[in-house]
């Protein structure tokens, strides 16, 4: 299958977008445009704001001023519709842990088209867990459930990509798996990683730091 064909041409742009928490400014007038067909670097230490950011574009997180716009093959996209086109893997997203992996895939997938027609026993062998496929995700490691976020954002079909640390708690072989199927996402997808550690992102991506818009 031509993963190309069933990807839309994604935009987001923000201008002056501002995010405030209390008294305290987390960034402030940042101007930017993400499109689809590249890989987007935010960076900056930790506490600089780099996880606010990607809540805020992914619509989770209100503005505090500026203005966000997505935009669907040329066409303004209202953000209660953002969601469909999105994927998203954090260190603090929750899984169900009464579930079994093969719960957990069975029901993520049934809201989320699964790249490439995979069926769940592939993905399970595809990210080293077809040993696991009748384990609770409470009995899983730390690593395992990092395993697992990450999969079930890469395997699906979508617009945007957002990943947030990606590398968290993973080991050199998850690590190197994780990279893999990154780099295994369609050509014309938009992808945007938050992190401080080169190796989580390709050499190629547009930087952004967060440490340029914290005034």
């Amino acid at each position: 299958m031509n993963e190309t064909r069933n990807v839309s041409h994604f935009s987001i742009s923000v201008n002056n977008l501002s995010k405030r928490f209390n008294r305290e400014w987390i960034f402030r007038n940042l101007s930017y445009e993400f499109h689809s067909g590249k890989t987007y670097a935010i960076t900056g230490p930790n506490g600089s704001g780099k996880s606010t950011l990607l809540q805020v574009l992914w619509g989770q997180v209100p503005q505090t001023s500026g203005t966000l716009e997505y935009n669907l093959e040329g066409n303004s996209l209202p953000v209660e519709d953002v969601y469909k086109h999105l994927a998203i893997a954090t260190p603090y997203m929750d899984l169900i842990e009464e579930f079994t992996l093969q719960e957990m895939l069975k029901f993520h997938f049934s809201l989320k088209a699964v790249r490439s027609d995979l069926r769940f026993d592939e993905l399970a062998r595809r990210m080293y867990l077809e040993d696991a496929m009748d384990k609770h995700l409470v009995n899983f490691s730390s690593g395992m459930r990092q395993r697992l976020r990450l999969a079930l954002a890469l395997y699906s079909r979508a617009s945007v990509y957002f990943l947030d640390e990606p590398g968290t708690n993973l080991d050199a072989v998850a690590f190197d798996w994780y990279r893999k199927e990154l780099g295994a996402l369609p050509p014309s997808a938009l992808v945007i990683i938050a992190s401080n550690d080169p190796d989580e992102y390709p050499a190629e991506s547009t930087r952004l730091s967060m440490s340029d818009h914290k005034t």
